[in-house]
Protein backbone atom coordinates (compact mmCIF):
# COMPACT_ATOMS: atom_id res chain seq x y z
CA UNK A 1 0.00 0.00 0.00
CA UNK A 2 1.13 3.44 -1.25
CA UNK A 3 0.20 6.85 0.39
CA UNK A 4 1.34 10.13 -1.17
CA UNK A 5 1.47 12.99 0.91
CA UNK A 6 0.41 16.62 0.12
CA UNK A 7 2.57 19.39 -0.22
CA UNK A 8 5.52 20.86 -2.59
CA UNK A 9 7.97 18.18 -1.11
CA UNK A 10 5.05 15.21 -1.86
CA UNK A 11 6.86 11.99 -0.39
CA UNK A 12 6.23 8.15 -1.23
CA UNK A 13 5.66 6.51 1.99
CA UNK A 14 5.57 2.37 2.00
CA UNK A 15 3.42 1.21 4.77
CA UNK A 16 3.99 -2.17 6.03
CA UNK A 17 1.30 -4.72 5.60
CA UNK A 18 2.30 -6.74 8.79
CA UNK A 19 -0.29 -9.19 8.13
CA UNK A 20 2.11 -10.11 4.85
CA UNK A 21 4.83 -9.77 6.53
CA UNK A 22 3.42 -12.79 9.21
CA UNK A 23 2.49 -14.45 6.13
CA UNK A 24 5.94 -14.90 4.62
CA UNK A 25 7.58 -15.72 7.84
CA UNK A 26 5.05 -18.58 7.89
CA UNK A 27 6.07 -19.44 4.23
CA UNK A 28 9.52 -19.50 5.39
CA UNK A 29 8.78 -22.02 8.39
CA UNK A 30 6.80 -24.34 6.27
CA UNK A 31 9.55 -24.30 3.08
CA UNK A 32 12.49 -25.02 5.68
CA UNK A 33 9.98 -27.46 7.54
CA UNK A 34 10.59 -25.58 10.58
CA UNK A 35 6.82 -25.69 12.78
CA UNK A 36 6.59 -25.96 16.35
CA UNK A 37 8.78 -22.71 17.09
CA UNK A 38 8.32 -21.81 20.48
CA UNK A 39 5.85 -18.73 20.72
CA UNK A 40 4.68 -16.98 23.92
CA UNK A 41 1.93 -15.36 22.98
CA UNK A 42 0.44 -12.45 25.16
CA UNK A 43 -3.15 -12.35 25.32
CA UNK A 44 -5.82 -9.41 26.79
CA UNK A 45 -8.99 -11.91 27.09
CA UNK A 46 -10.26 -15.24 25.69
CA UNK A 47 -12.69 -13.62 22.87
CA UNK A 48 -9.39 -12.07 21.35
CA UNK A 49 -6.93 -14.78 21.27
CA UNK A 50 -9.75 -17.10 19.74
CA UNK A 51 -9.00 -16.59 16.57
CA UNK A 52 -4.78 -16.27 17.32
CA UNK A 53 -4.44 -19.42 18.27
CA UNK A 54 -6.41 -20.98 15.82
CA UNK A 55 -4.51 -19.25 13.16
CA UNK A 56 -1.02 -20.04 15.08
CA UNK A 57 -1.69 -23.43 16.50
CA UNK A 58 -0.80 -25.05 13.54
CA UNK A 59 2.84 -23.21 12.98
CA UNK A 60 3.94 -22.99 16.77
CA UNK A 61 4.37 -24.22 19.93
CA UNK A 62 1.98 -21.50 21.99
CA UNK A 63 2.26 -20.66 25.43
CA UNK A 64 -0.03 -17.75 26.69
CA UNK A 65 0.71 -15.56 28.59
CA UNK A 66 -1.97 -13.84 30.47
CA UNK A 67 -0.67 -10.84 32.11
CA UNK A 68 -2.84 -7.52 32.30
CA UNK A 69 -2.50 -5.19 35.40
CA UNK A 70 -5.10 -2.60 33.61
CA UNK A 71 -7.95 -4.97 34.76
CA UNK A 72 -9.25 -2.48 37.28
CA UNK A 73 -11.57 -5.08 39.09
CA UNK A 74 -10.57 -8.40 40.97
CA UNK A 75 -13.33 -10.04 39.76
CA UNK A 76 -13.77 -9.46 36.38
CA UNK A 77 -10.11 -10.38 36.40
CA UNK A 78 -10.80 -13.53 37.84
CA UNK A 79 -13.64 -13.74 34.89
CA UNK A 80 -11.44 -13.19 32.30
CA UNK A 81 -8.55 -15.43 33.28
CA UNK A 82 -10.93 -18.13 33.80
CA UNK A 83 -12.48 -17.97 30.18
CA UNK A 84 -9.15 -17.85 29.14
CA UNK A 85 -8.34 -21.02 30.60
CA UNK A 86 -11.30 -22.72 29.86
CA UNK A 87 -10.80 -21.78 25.84
CA UNK A 88 -7.99 -22.87 25.68
CA UNK A 89 -9.00 -26.40 27.26
CA UNK A 90 -11.54 -26.61 24.71
CA UNK A 91 -8.73 -26.35 22.28
CA UNK A 92 -6.41 -29.22 23.47
CA UNK A 93 -9.42 -30.96 22.73
CA UNK A 94 -8.98 -30.40 19.60
CA UNK A 95 -6.66 -32.30 17.12
CA UNK A 96 -5.90 -29.23 14.72
CA UNK A 97 -2.36 -28.07 15.93
CA UNK A 98 0.04 -28.36 19.25
CA UNK A 99 -0.87 -28.28 22.71
CA UNK A 100 -1.28 -24.49 24.28
CA UNK A 101 -0.39 -24.12 27.62
CA UNK A 102 -0.68 -21.06 29.81
CA UNK A 103 1.19 -19.30 32.23
CA UNK A 104 -1.02 -16.60 34.67
CA UNK A 105 0.62 -13.31 35.14
CA UNK A 106 0.88 -11.73 38.74
CA UNK A 107 -2.38 -9.49 39.23
CA UNK A 108 -0.61 -5.97 39.84
CA UNK A 109 -3.29 -3.60 39.07
CA UNK A 110 -1.16 -0.68 41.01
CA UNK A 111 1.62 -0.85 38.23
CA UNK A 112 -1.49 0.26 35.53
CA UNK A 113 -2.37 2.92 38.25
CA UNK A 114 1.27 4.49 38.41
CA UNK A 115 1.90 4.55 35.04
CA UNK A 116 -1.71 6.13 34.48
CA UNK A 117 -1.09 9.08 36.98
CA UNK A 118 -1.92 12.54 35.31
CA UNK A 119 -3.50 10.70 32.05
CA UNK A 120 -6.55 9.74 33.95
CA UNK A 121 -8.39 12.25 31.14
CA UNK A 122 -6.74 10.75 28.29
CA UNK A 123 -9.16 9.62 25.60
CA UNK A 124 -8.62 5.46 24.96
CA UNK A 125 -6.01 5.15 22.32
CA UNK A 126 -3.84 7.52 23.33
CA UNK A 127 -0.75 7.87 25.60
CA UNK A 128 -2.19 6.00 28.53
CA UNK A 129 -2.66 3.05 26.25
CA UNK A 130 0.56 3.20 24.91
CA UNK A 131 2.29 2.88 28.10
CA UNK A 132 0.09 0.57 28.86
CA UNK A 133 1.08 -1.68 26.11
CA UNK A 134 4.70 -1.30 27.02
CA UNK A 135 4.08 -2.58 29.93
CA UNK A 136 2.46 -5.34 29.33
CA UNK A 137 4.94 -6.71 26.51
CA UNK A 138 7.93 -5.96 28.42
CA UNK A 139 6.63 -7.93 31.00
CA UNK A 140 6.30 -10.24 28.27
CA UNK A 141 9.69 -10.11 26.42
CA UNK A 142 11.37 -10.74 30.43
CA UNK A 143 9.61 -14.12 30.29
CA UNK A 144 10.53 -15.10 26.60
CA UNK A 145 13.73 -14.07 27.46
CA UNK A 146 13.83 -16.24 30.48
CA UNK A 147 12.05 -19.05 28.84
CA UNK A 148 14.58 -19.17 26.07
CA UNK A 149 11.11 -18.60 23.90
CA UNK A 150 11.81 -18.35 19.55
CA UNK A 151 9.17 -15.61 19.19
CA UNK A 152 6.96 -13.29 21.34
CA UNK A 153 3.99 -11.29 20.54
CA UNK A 154 0.26 -10.36 21.50
CA UNK A 155 -3.08 -10.98 20.58
CA UNK A 156 -3.95 -6.60 21.10
CA UNK A 157 -3.51 -6.18 17.70
CA UNK A 158 -6.60 -7.81 16.91
CA UNK A 159 -8.61 -5.04 18.25
CA UNK A 160 -9.96 -2.62 15.74
CA UNK A 161 -9.39 0.10 18.77
CA UNK A 162 -5.78 -0.97 19.45
CA UNK A 163 -2.89 1.02 17.31
CA UNK A 164 -1.33 -2.31 15.51
CA UNK A 165 1.18 -0.12 13.98
CA UNK A 166 2.10 1.31 17.76
CA UNK A 167 2.23 -2.08 19.02
CA UNK A 168 4.80 -3.20 16.42
CA UNK A 169 6.74 -0.51 16.72
CA UNK A 170 7.23 -1.43 20.93
CA UNK A 171 7.52 -4.88 20.13
CA UNK A 172 10.19 -4.74 17.86
CA UNK A 173 11.75 -2.02 20.07
CA UNK A 174 11.57 -4.29 23.09
CA UNK A 175 13.13 -7.54 20.32
CA UNK A 176 16.65 -5.93 20.09
CA UNK A 177 16.59 -4.81 23.89
CA UNK A 178 16.07 -8.57 24.68
CA UNK A 179 16.97 -9.94 22.12
CA UNK A 180 14.26 -12.36 21.48
CA UNK A 181 12.44 -12.42 17.91
CA UNK A 182 9.05 -10.51 17.54
CA UNK A 183 6.06 -11.93 15.89
CA UNK A 184 4.57 -9.18 13.84
CA UNK A 185 0.88 -8.97 13.45
CA UNK A 186 -2.21 -7.24 12.75
CA UNK A 187 -4.44 -10.14 13.40
CA UNK A 188 -7.84 -7.69 12.84
CA UNK A 189 -7.47 -8.62 9.17
CA UNK A 190 -8.28 -11.47 6.87
CA UNK A 191 -11.28 -11.22 8.88
CA UNK A 192 -9.76 -11.96 11.80
CA UNK A 193 -11.89 -9.81 14.21
CA UNK A 194 -14.60 -11.47 12.81
CA UNK A 195 -13.66 -15.00 13.27
CA UNK A 196 -13.19 -14.31 16.82
CA UNK A 197 -16.91 -13.41 16.75
CA UNK A 198 -17.80 -16.29 15.48
CA UNK A 199 -15.53 -18.24 17.51
CA UNK A 200 -16.46 -16.15 21.05
CA UNK A 201 -20.15 -17.62 20.17
CA UNK A 202 -19.68 -21.07 19.32
CA UNK A 203 -17.48 -21.18 23.03
CA UNK A 204 -19.88 -19.37 24.32
CA UNK A 205 -17.29 -16.85 25.88
CA UNK A 206 -17.95 -13.98 28.11
CA UNK A 207 -17.30 -10.80 25.92
CA UNK A 208 -16.27 -7.69 27.76
CA UNK A 209 -17.33 -4.18 26.11
CA UNK A 210 -14.27 -2.20 27.43
CA UNK A 211 -10.80 -2.69 27.43
CA UNK A 212 -10.48 -3.57 31.08
CA UNK A 213 -9.14 -0.26 33.01
CA UNK A 214 -11.36 1.83 34.77
CA UNK A 215 -10.84 4.52 32.72
CA UNK A 216 -12.21 2.66 29.72
CA UNK A 217 -15.44 1.80 31.32
CA UNK A 218 -15.91 4.92 32.14
CA UNK A 219 -15.79 6.14 28.54
CA UNK A 220 -17.64 2.78 27.25
CA UNK A 221 -20.60 3.77 30.00
CA UNK A 222 -20.70 7.86 28.78
CA UNK A 223 -21.14 6.35 25.17
CA UNK A 224 -23.95 4.14 26.13
CA UNK A 225 -25.41 6.87 27.79
CA UNK A 226 -25.11 9.45 25.09
CA UNK A 227 -26.27 6.79 21.98
CA UNK A 228 -29.59 6.39 24.86
CA UNK A 229 -29.97 9.82 24.94
CA UNK A 230 -30.30 10.20 20.97
CA UNK A 231 -32.60 7.87 20.39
Amino acid sequence: MWIIREGLDAKVDNVRNFQKELDRLIERLEQNNERGKRLLLHSCCAPCSSYVLEYLRGWFNITVFYYNPNISFTEEYKKRVAEQKRLIEAYNCRDDGYPIEIVEGDYEPERFYDLAKGLEECPEGGERCFLCYEMRLQKTAELARAGAYDYFATTLTISPLKNAKKLNEIGEQLAKEYGISWLVSDFKKKNGYKRSIELSAQYDLYRQDYCGCIYSKQEREKQKAERKCEA
